[in-house]
């Protein structure tokens, strides 16, 4: 029996009702941002919040149809406390709204409701992709992150296999100086790798945000070598007694059997990549080579005010992402949780 099984179900519902209520806290920025995407933009800033888009139903004169005292009517204007409406009944010979003056009762706010129904604004995800040129943004996303996930790798792998299936002096020395790089803030080595990049003939091109992933990381080396350590170096004896070398032995052996963690590795950089703002705003000036972090910043300083439209765009951002990773969870998380069997 498990130990939560000793524990019985109120241990189980605790950490169930734990999971959930932070599983719920996670959720509700992406739900709330999709919720935004679907609304008009009367209804974006209403509160209390509403999840599922609906709208005030028009009646006579333009204005909302309200319910009080088992009666329909219009409301012809609202304060803090009182809410003005009109009975329907008294609707029927009007010709505007001076000649109800005498009908128009005065009711507490609490007890008037407004009828709504329900409302989503499909149409919102057409008209923002309209306004940038999302296709042409999601190429060049596609287009530098999937360079970089094969650079990082390719990269990665290599030394993680030095670190972890061969024997030499002082392996676990320099190994521990590639892991004191982690401790580098990305902001310290950005002005000195823009100046490297501008006497290079970079700057403008896509050559900064590709070529140094294929030149390995600390955190992805990591990662690698500690899962290739739970693989049994008997698989690496039997390919040197038949003759084979080390690349091969890595190339057809060892990466064959490390599916979840280059799921891992290649999950997380091309969220990474995908997500990225700050490289491409440091590097990039043509809007042609725009990404679709940068397209999402111009759209927010173009159609500031369409705040629908902005969050139809980034749910479409996300959206793949959020894809990718259902796809792979299971050799993510199996990945993620290998590599911490060995040390």
């Amino acid at each position: 029996m498990s130990v939560v099984d000793r524990r019985g179900p109120l241990h189980r519902a605790l950490v169930w009702g734990a999971l959930i209520v932070g599983g719920a806290v996670y959720a509700a920025p992406f739900a709330w941002m999709v919720s935004t995407s679907l609304k008009v933009e009367e209804s974006v800033f209403r509160f209390p919040p509403e999840w599922v888009p609906r709208i005030d139903v028009m009646g006579a004169f333009d204005r909302p149809i309200v319910h009080f005292e088992d009666q329909r009517g219009i409301e012809i204007k609202r304060s803090d406390e009182y809410v003005y409406v009109v009975p329907e009944s008294a609707l029927e010979d009007a010709a505007d709204l001076d000649a109800l003056e005498e009908q128009v009762h005065r009711l507490p706010i609490a007890s008037v409701a407004r009828e709504r129904v329900t409302d989503i604004r499909w149409g919102n995800y057409a008209a923002a992709l309209r306004r940038f040129p999302f296709h042409r943004y999601l190429m060049n996303t596609l287009f530098i992150s999937i360079l970089v996930v094969v650079g990082t790798t390719l990269s990665c792998c290599l030394p993680a296999y030095g670190f972890s299936r061969l024997q030499w002096r002082g392996r676990d020395t320099i190994f521990v100086l590639v892991l004191c790089t982690l401790m580098i803030p990305a902001s310290v080595l950005l002005l000195p790798q823009f100046i490297l990049f501008r006497k290079l003939g970079w700057i403008g091109t896509y050559a900064p945000l590709i070529v140094p992933h294929f030149f390995g990381n600390a955190f992805d080396i990591f990662l690698f070598r500690q899962f290739f350590m739970t693989i049994p170096h008997d698989i690496s004896d039997a390919g040197r007694v038949d003759g084979a070398s080390e690349l091969r032995i890595l190339f057809q052996m060892i990466i064959p059997l490390s599916k979840p963690v280059i799921a891992t590795v290649g999950l997380m950089t091309f969220m990474y990549c995908w997500l990225d703002f700050m490289g491409p705003l440091v590097y990039i000036s043509d809007e042609r080579l725009y990404t679709l972090a940068l397209g999402l910043q111009q759209f927010l300083g173009r159609h500031g005010s369409d705040w629908s439209g902005l969050m139809a765009a980034a749910t479409t951002t996300v959206v793949p992402i959020i894809f990718l990773f259902l796809m792979l969870q299971r050799l993510f998380v199996q990945g993620i949780a290998v590599t911490g069997v060995k040390g």
